[in-house]
């Protein structure tokens, strides 16, 4: 009820629109998050060829896995930063960090140039990012929730993955642009390192949002009663651990359709099936745009029947159709089975809250979303079977419907 009041101050302030920037910074910096993994993903031929000498796809997924392996670390460093000092200071930092490894990612002299260098200060520019983007998605969660009222959180909470997706849009619909508009040697050589350059640029008008917009009542109230925890991620795991193993379980289903999805398939559509890749990336923006449009209706529809039924149902679609989607994709070999296939998965899917979920959600992205293109496309290698990495996603669809079915509903339960 403290939270609610708060928040009706500020509107009667005449400063409503102060929750419309703080939604508007959070969404450039979460555009950030996905925008730069998207077009890595995408380009990552271009990128093999450009920094490997043997152009190994599977040292480029490596290499994109890499990058979640301090997504952990930044999750904790960030997150206590974001506990202490607030979560505005903390979301200025990580803008910072984010357009920086992306702009840096496309800049780099290729391997003829520069030699054992190239691929080293590409892991480098991978590390900072993961390490960014480790605080950012828990950070962005927390400042968003906090400034939602009760019942609506689902709705502006959604926001973050509208802007995400957002952001995986516009990374798929740049590569399908540049793979159209460009010949393929043109594009091999220099095309791909256009939309890097491009995220750099946007990099200070976020920083600049976020130097403006005002930190959250809820962790003002925190301030203003010393209750500031000095070392949030001991208290988060001394007090939230089972809340913490509850949000990595939820947190695994998304992370790996994303990414094996959206991310892998589309690579294995290229290289293996031989589409080409104006064809398989368009089915990336058709799946990019169904994402989009759903999110905030889905966010709506959680503020009326609850979290955990919408959540659950994502988790057991993918757990029943993720097998017969990748087989019409892979069996198909057709750009309309790839786009089918992408469009049906598109359907289904305060004191120590930043802490606790940017770790949570830090952890499961590593061991299930970043090395989740490197994992499948050692299955295959493995198994010699196309359609293993879709085990792997059901295996992931029942860990996390057994954490959403563990969790209870607190639709409008006040944060403190």
């Amino acid at each position: 009820m403290a939270e609610a009041a708060a928040l009706t101050d500020i509107e009667g302030s005449g400063l409503a629109g102060i929750r419309r920037r703080a939604i508007l910074s959070c969404a450039i910096g979460n555009f950030f998050e996905l925008f730069d993994f998207t077009i890595y993903g995408y380009f990552a031929v271009a990128i093999a060829h450009a920094y490997y000498p043997s152009g190994s796809m599977f040292s480029t997924f490596a290499t994109f896995g890499a990058a979640f392996l301090m997504r952990p670390v930044g999750a904790i460093v960030l997150g206590a930063y974001g506990d202490r000092m607030g979560r505005r200071a903390a979301l200025v930092v990580t803008i910072g960090l984010m357009a920086a490894a992306t702009g840096f990612t496309g800049l780099i002299p290729s391997y003829r140039s520069i030699g054992v260098w190239a691929p080293i200060a590409l892991v480098i520019c991978r590390l900072l990012q993961g390490f960014s983007t480790g605080g950012e998605w828990g950070g962005a969660a927390a400042f968003l929730v906090e400034y939602s009222p009760p019942g609506r959180r689902g709705l502006i909470g959604s926001m973050q993955q509208f802007s995400t997706q957002i952001g995986a849009l516009s990374g798929s619909l740049s590569a399908a642009l540049l793979a159209s508009c460009l010949s393929e040697a043109d594009f091999y050589a220099w095309g791909w390192r256009i939309p890097f350059v491009i995220g750099f640029a946007l990099g200070p008008i976020g920083y600049y949002l976020r130097r403006k917009v005002a930190e959250t009542p809820a962790f003002e109230r925190a301030v203003e009663h010393r209750t500031v925890e000095r070392s949030p991620f001991f208290a988060a795991i001394r007090e939230y651990r089972v809340g913490m193993l509850q949000a990595f379980g939820l947190s695994i289903i998304g992370c790996m359709g994303s990414y094996v999805f959206v991310i892998y398939l589309v690579s294995y559509a290229i290289n293996t099936m031989k589409l080409p890749p104006s064809s398989a990336l368009t089915c990336a923006v058709a799946s990019g745009l169904i994402v989009v449009t759903l999110t905030p209706l889905v966010g709506h529809l959680s503020d009326r029947f609850g979290r955990r039924p919408m959540i659950l149902a994502c988790a057991l679609l993918n757990l029943v159709f993720d097998y017969p989607l990748f087989l019409l994709a892979v069996d198909g070999g057709t750009f309309a089975s790839l786009l089918a296939a992408l469009m049906c998965n598109a359907v289904f899917q305060t004191r120590v809250r930043y802490t606790a979920l940017s770790v949570s959600y830090g952890f499961a992205v590593v061991l299930f979303g970043g090395f989740a293109p490197l994992v499948s496309t050692g299955l295959v290698s493995l198994t010699g079977y196309p359609l293993a990495p879709a085990f792997y996603i059901m295996a992931g669809g029942a860990i996390s419907a057994a954490a959403i079915l563990s969790m209870r509903e607190h639709l409008n339960a006040p944060l403190d």
